[in-house]
């Protein structure tokens, strides 16, 4: 089988953009759209907003690639690296550390070009703690680098790079395109969309290249809307990472890439639309918040906080008197009286029944 990489085009992608025209006008307006009502929340919100974000992007890039990171380590990462907590010590789990150093970076600097050193630090933040590969530099090993799945001696290999020898020279070429791509392609998610699937192609590291990849398509479209982008492609990505690599290992076949780039642009679509409900979230909380605050007990602040942790989607299975118990760090007898409370006051939202009976916050 010959892929893209071994074609007498590569790297000189072809696709058409007739049939998505009208989603690429949609995601210019849903972009000033959430700047509007971004810019309508103070700057506490405005923060907590892009805070929420970025914890969203970090553990659903870890996510598809089968690491399940902490949402709180996550969190006092970002905001430890964004200088909100920086008096609070690193956290003990290095990979939440690494990726939460990874998306504050990406943030940061996404106006400055891209450069093999960027490349090399972002790798270097993300492995950190690994000792099991080469970190911040390209793979070298002469075995091929595989995409693969199945049983051992079954194995299906589902996509293979180019060779240690050749990374050198193809990353090269890719990082001088995508610099001179920010005037060349004009539509944002025209550029994201090539950045990612040609990256991902090379795959120059020996891990972390699915991160990173993702990492660079959110700089592209930083870059090509002059701010950084609010909201959170991973996660869109991983509500249904099926069709993801169904999309990029159909896209590493050929370098007519039309299919890949009407994926990629409803998946923007997707995470545009997650981050507008974000954002609305975030204003009803900080309004639920303003409302209650003088009728909430402690232990009750505290479990509410935490179930808004999760965002709009809400708290998986909803409360419970056990978990109130864990979170509160009360007795059972507490926790019940606290559940009472919280309904009668119209805050908590009470279904099923008995043993079953689960609990959601009336925003």
């Amino acid at each position: 089988m010959r892929y893209n990489w071994q074609q007498k085009d590569w790297p000189n992608f072809q696709y058409q953009t007739t049939d998505i025209e009208d989603m690429l006008f949609d995601f210019a307006q849903r972009t000033g759209r959430i700047s509007g009502v971004l810019e309508g929340l103070s700057k506490t919100e405005q923060t907590d907003a892009m805070i929420n974000l970025m914890v969203s992007e970090a553990i659903k890039t870890s996510e598809i690639e089968g690491e399940y990171l902490s949402r709180n380590d996550v969190m006092s990462s970002i905001r430890r690296n964004i200088g909100l907590n920086s008096d609070l010590p690193p956290t003990k789990d290095k990979r939440a550390e690494g990726v939460a150093e990874l998306m504050v970076s990406v943030r940061n600097n996404f106006l400055k070009p891209l450069t093999s050193k960027m490349l090399f630090d972002w790798h270097s933040m993300l492995m950190k703690g690994n000792t099991q590969i080469q970190i911040g530099q390209w793979r070298t090993h002469e075995e091929p680098m595989q995409i693969v799945s199945g049983a051992i001696g079954r194995e299906i290999v589902h996509f293979e790079a180019p060779p240690s020898n050749t990374v050198s020279s193809e990353i090269k070429e890719f990082i001088a395109w995508y610099n001179e791509s920010k005037n060349s392609i004009k539509k944002p998610i025209i550029r994201s969309a090539i950045a990612h699937l040609y990256f991902e192609t090379i795959h120059p590291f020996e891990d972390g290249n699915g991160r990173i990849g993702r990492a660079i398509a959110e700089k592209a479209l930083s870059q090509s809307i002059g701010r950084p982008v609010l909201f959170s492609l991973s996660k869109s990505i991983e509500s249904n990472k099926n069709n993801y690599y169904d999309a990029l290992k159909s896209a590493q076949r050929s370098n007519e890439i039309t299919d890949w780039i009407n994926y990629f642009v409803q998946t923007v679509l997707d995470a545009q639309i997650d981050a507008e409900q974000e954002i609305e979230f975030t204003l009803k909380k900080t309004k639920f918040f303003d409302s209650y605050k003088d009728a909430l007990n402690e232990r009750q602040q505290k479990v509410i906080r935490r179930m808004l942790e999760e965002g709009h989607h809400g708290f998986k299975g909803g409360m419970n008197a056990r978990k109130y118990v864990s979170i509160a760090s009360t007795s059972k007898a507490t926790a019940t009286r606290d559940l009472q409370d919280l309904v009668q006051k119209g805050i908590f939202k009470p279904t099923g029944g008995g043993r079953s009976t689960r609990y959601e916050i009336n925003l």
